[in-house]
């Protein structure tokens, strides 16, 4: 579907633009956090959410790049509330900080977009001495209290390791892979949001988790990779904000339409042993 460009149920294709997707969408009132606001997808996320009257938090590494930005969109859009924050997905405490800094403003926090991530470097350990992918594109993601949360995944998902997460060799560099521990992250998100479903429902939490593969758009997350140039994406603008995914979670998306991941990314048994998997790193840290 999203290579030939035809329209799903949604009525949307990977023709559609985000602001096609969003057209008629009042966001007046909802704050949205963005990780890798910056370049690609995440300014795209941004400024369309901006122009839609959601209040973004930009999370970036760059605050500098970020505040270059931010005043691009509002020389486009000077009505638009947009906020910079400092945060490196590559540390622990970093993202902790950032959560602290954000919950110590009083905003509510309405959208969660985990965007920011890195493609097929060489073989790197994160600050907290974990393989970069596996930290940066999985480990790095938080959510809220309410609202929607969307895991922004990819079509590799289907092409990483054989046996799908290597629970006992994340930290190998022997026989690390980068395109494969790519394909190993983006699975991880998708079980994320599978894992995170299932306990939302039960602690009765009105959020919902989501995850996709998002269209084309130009991306340096790939700066690493002579696989790809670019990642895809745009589309995820739909899970957002518009009223036909309400109450939806626990799902993949592709082309703002439902999509059916591979075998593995719908392993409830398997999300819940990443899930207490990743708990190994983050918990305490």
């Amino acid at each position: 579907m999203w290579i030939f460009g035809l329209s799903g149920k949604s009525g949307f294709s990977a023709r559609s633009t985000a602001e096609q997707v969003t057209k008629g969408v009042d966001g007046t009132g909802l704050v949205a956090i963005v990780t890798g606001a910056t370049n690609g997808i995440g300014l795209e996320t941004t400024r369309v959410l901006a122009l839609r009257g959601v209040h973004v938090i930009m999370g970036v590494r760059n605050v500098k790049a970020g505040e270059k930005v931010k005043g691009e969109i509002l020389q486009k859009h000077p009505g638009s509330k947009i906020d910079v924050m400092e945060i490196d997905l590559n540390s622990q405490a970093s993202i902790r900080k950032f959560a602290a800094d954000f919950i110590a403003t009083g905003l509510p926090l309405n959208i969660l977009i985990n965007n920011a991530g890195i493609m097929a470097p060489p073989f790197t350990l994160s600050k907290d001495n974990i393989e970069q992918q596996f930290a940066v594109n999985h480990l790095a993601n938080e959510c809220g209290k309410e609202g929607r949360i969307v895991n922004v995944a990819s079509e590799l998902h289907r092409y990483g390791y054989k046996e799908g997460i290597r629970f006992d060799k994340i930290n190998d560099k022997a026989s690390y892979n980068p395109n494969s521990a790519y394909g190993q992250s983006k699975l991880c998100n998708i079980l994320h949001c599978v894992e995170l479903t299932r306990r939302l429902k039960e602690e009765g939490a009105n959020v919902t988790a989501n995850s996709l593969h998002p269209g084309v758009i130009a991306t340096n997350i790939a700066q690493n990779s002579s696989l790809l140039g670019c990642i895809f994406g745009c589309a995820q603008i739909f899970l957002k904000n518009v009223p036909q995914v309400n109450g939806v979670s626990g799902e993949y998306f592709m082309d703002s339409n439902k999509a059916k991941a591979s075998s593995m990314a719908r392993d409830p048994e398997l999300a819940k042993k990443l899930w207490d998997f990743s708990l190994t790193f983050t918990e305490n840290k």
